[in-house]
């Protein structure tokens, strides 16, 4: 599906960002990429991101803050967007500890400026936005997968807070003034180009430095860790798909597969072929024990099903690593090399 309009994609310089304008513009679509290039994690991470989509004529970058309403507002109408991937956000559970502030501004300001430039505009006809798994709470390991009917009242981050916070919002707008919203709560996404705070990405680099790992919960924690592709898969075949106005679609997408900490630092040993040296450490604030995905809904609406094992997936990250190192290495791989 495809459209005369161009998309405008937040936090394009960002790990799923990137890949969704990659996916957008290799069928044919015209792409708006919106980035502020913050230093939460290196910088020259997030250029070489956008480097690889600069070549293509059908994209163009635009540096600027996504908290600015009336530069959201300037590109919407503009352009005439009529679709709008919003991805731009501050992340991480851990660093909403030490730098609150930073997701009243980007998350919560951000995703505010992002709702009213669609209000007014009154051209977009779907607006996908990121939520997260966070919003669900700490649950046990076991059991069944979160759905999104089941309550969201107990964040455990400030993070997760904001998230809720933004579909809170979402659904005030989609009511008043009849948007078409679909919010899809990310888990655990992980693969090449990811992000260097994300624990499979800096497992690797200490293991091959070898460095010890911290073990937070002493590894008796899970994550529904879903590659790249298939979160992609998900984004574009929602987008492509939406709601009725005035719906603030909520939806899932993870690998529907919670796999064990332990499991997880296992396989990538294996990948790296080196064992990791392993601190074991208690529960950190604003982690929550497990996350698993019940994927039915989305499955329902676009044929969502993942495809890319983590066996596989955490192969395809290592040899992207490896030959980042090769090539000299950027950022945080640079003291690898």
């Amino acid at each position: 599906m495809t459209d005369d309009s161009p998309i405008l994609v937040t936090g394009a310089a960002g790990f799923i960002g990137h890949a969704v304008s990659e996916r957008l513009l290799a069928r044919g679509e015209r792409v708006i990429g919106l980035d502020s290039f913050t230093d939460y994690y290196d910088v020259a991470l997030k250029k070489a991101r956008t480097a690889r989509l600069a070549g293509n004529f059908n994209f163009r970058l635009i540096d600027g803050d996504i908290a600015s309403p009336g530069l959201v507002s300037e590109l919407v109408e503009a352009n005439g967007i009529r679709r709008i991937v919003h991805l731009a956000a501050q992340a991480g559970v851990r660093y909403s500890l030490e730098n609150p502030f930073a997701y009243e501004h980007s998350n919560l300001k951000g995703h505010l400026a992002v709702l009213e430039a669609a209000r007014h505009a009154g051209t977009v006809e779907h607006l996908v936005y990121a939520s997260s798994s966070s919003v669900y709470g700490d649950r046990p390991i076991g059991g069944a997968g979160f759905r999104e009917d089941e309550p969201c009242t107990a964040p455990v981050s400030l993070y997760a807070a904001t998230k809720r916070s933004c579909e809170l919002m979402s659904q005030s707008y989609a009511t008043l003034y009849g948007l078409p919203l679909s919010g899809l709560r990310f888990f655990t996404v992980y693969g090449p180009w990811g992000r260097p705070d994300m624990a499979y990405y800096g497992f690797a680099q200490k293991i091959l430095l070898g460095q010890p790992i911290e073990v937070f919960g002493e590894g008796r924690m899970a994550r529904d860790f879903t590659y790249i592709d298939d979160i992609v898969d998900g984004i574009v075949g929602v987008l492509d798909r939406p709601p009725a106005g005035g719906e603030n679609r909520l939806l899932n997408i993870g690998d529907c597969n919670p796999v064990g900490l332990m499991d997880m630092i296992a396989t990538l040993e294996r990948a790296l072929g080196r064992p990791a040296i392993k601190l074991m450490r208690p529960m950190q604030p604003g982690d929550v024990t497990a996350t698993y995905a019940d994927i039915s809904a989305i499955n329902a609406l676009t044929g969502y099903s993942p495809k890319v094992p983590l066996t596989q997936g955490i192969e395809r990250f290592v040899d992207w690593y490896l030959g980042e190192i090769e090539n000299g290495g950027r950022g945080p791989m640079a003291a690898v090399a």
